[in-house]
């Protein structure tokens, strides 16, 4: 863990705050962490600790000296596991920027950078990821043509009333023309300048970047049927998964997820629009979705206005005003409120 008088002022703050909160066991296993060369028991246990509060009731209830408690925890395992265990360190380091508060964010990205900066072993698998790049611009090379998406569309969908296309328009037209009567808009060629837009299209590139960072996936066709679930696996792991299976049930899709937070060399392949500001204030969230063929997303409602910058591939949207909410049958239950029963069959290609 890095260094330095205002780190350590930081970390005896916290581990007072903790201990104020009963969180003795945490902090005797915190402070066995850091002593000296370490104790690796210690730290795992801590972690585990820190790990079981985040998890004692719902999310918005997490005190955020926890979450912090669990960050520091996650910088002790990724200190002692760096000499040995090189994807163990990284992704306790994953964990800690996914799960973690902001207090230790800056020594998280930190000690990222230095074991990122390591070599990480030889050539092995160069056959294998050559056999995923072929996969890899097949699929987006697949159905390109107009025709082929009408085959996966629902019946008569293009025949009601379409969103205007534009291109390059001014911050002041979208402001006035779309933003302020609430009207939707597809700006084509806000994006062709984006790094993402060339560098996407190969997966050793996405490999090299991002492929041992740990990353959350969601598994199953969506998030209202039985068998969804959430996973923790490598972006690599991910990027295979892609390809792997045509079974619903087994889809794997990055989903609203602050990617480019997490990973900071991604961030550098995209460029956040002016649209964005449109409305004065403050861009209110950055996220990424990484969808293979097949993905769904339910129809639902969206707490924030959205810009939807397609990098890779071809999704399907369908709309409806807010004036017919009612009309669209929203979930009774809290966590679904958002989100209609109504159920739209929809095959899609695979996005970024």
């Amino acid at each position: 863990m890095a260094g330095g008088e205002g780190e350590a002022e930081r970390v005896a703050a916290l581990l007072r705050e903790i201990t104020g909160e009963g969180g003795f066991a945490f902090v005797a296993s915190a402070e066995k962490a850091a002593a000296g060369a370490g104790d690796l028991r210690a730290a795992e246990a801590a972690r585990e600790m820190a790990w079981e509060q985040l998890h004692s009731g719902p999310w918005s209830e997490v005190g955020a000296a926890w979450r912090d408690a669990y960050a520091l925890a996650c910088l002790h395992v990724a200190r002692l596991r760096a000499g040995g265990d090189r994807a163990a360190a990284l992704k306790a380091l994953d964990m800690g920027l996914i799960m973690g508060g902001n207090l230790l964010r800056a020594d998280l990205e930190a000690a990222l950078a230095r074991i990122s900066a390591e070599p990480c072993g030889g050539e092995d698998g160069a056959v294998a990821v050559d056999e995923e790049d072929q996969r890899w611009r097949e699929g987006l090379d697949r159905n390109r043509d107009i025709a082929d998406a009408l085959k996966i569309l629902p019946v008569k969908s293009l025949s009601c009333k379409k969103v205007e296309r534009l291109s390059h328009i001014s911050l002041e037209e979208f402001i006035c023309n779309y933003f302020l009567r609430e009207s939707p808009v597809i700006i084509s060629g806000a994006i062709d300048h984006w790094p993402a837009r060339t560098k996407w299209k190969d997966i050793k590139y996405l490999k090299k970047i991002a492929g041992d960072r740990t990353v959350p996936v969601e598994v199953g066709k969506n998030y209202v049927c039985s068998f969804w679930k959430q996973e923790l696996i490598t972006f690599s792991q991910f990027l295979e998964r892609m390809w792997s299976t045509d079974c619903p049930s087994n889809l794997t899709y990055l989903a609203q997820h602050p990617l480019f937070e997490q990973i900071k060399e991604l961030s550098e392949d995209i460029i956040v629009p002016d649209y964005c500001y449109a409305g004065g204030g403050e861009l209110q969230s950055l996220n990424a979705w990484f969808g293979p063929h097949g993905t769904v997303t339910p129809l639902h409602h969206d707490p924030h206005h959205n810009i939807l910058a397609q990098v890779l591939g071809r999704k399907y949207i369908r709309l409806y005003p807010a004036s017919i909410s009612e009309e669209l049958y929203p979930h009774t239950e809290t966590m679904l409120s958002n989100t209609s029963q109504v159920r739209i069959s929809i095959q899609l290609d695979m996005y970024l």
